[in-house]
């Protein structure tokens, strides 16, 4: 399942993360690979050195490896209002993740909705 991010939607990310150079370089692969959030993602992780083991739902993957920091209330809260600067920021100062990669898991989870992405570690607690 392809999750593919509309023309549109890449213009309105630019101008609503204007004053971060890392995340337009992240919405220019985005673009570069025709909206398609996965292929952007593997695009990505091998220019920051990751290797992805696997080309069907790596963003996936990766999003949930750091669900207990995305879906902490703060950083929740920021993703639900849609996707930030500050949420991105915030997301890398806690994960080994570049604001690059950064930048594509929070258009992820924003796109599944940080609620329901949540959901599955709230049932834990």
């Amino acid at each position: 399942m392809s999750i593919i991010v509309t023309s549109e939607e890449i213009a309105q990310y630019r101008t609503e993360l204007s004053e971060y150079s890392e995340a337009l370089v992240a919405l220019d692969v985005l673009e570069d690979c025709e909206g398609n959030l996965e292929d952007a993602s593997i695009s990505l992780a091998i220019q920051a050195g990751q290797e992805p083991d696997t080309s069907d739902r790596w963003i996936d993957g990766l999003a949930k490896r750091w669900r207990h920091v995305i879906c902490q209330v703060e950083l929740k809260e920021k993703l639900e209002e849609g996707l930030q600067g500050e949420a991105i920021t915030a997301l890398t100062a806690s994960t080994s993740l570049p604001l690059k990669l950064a930048t594509l898991v929070a258009i992820y989870v924003v796109r599944a909705g940080a609620e329901s992405f949540c959901e599955p570690l709230q049932e834990k607690l």
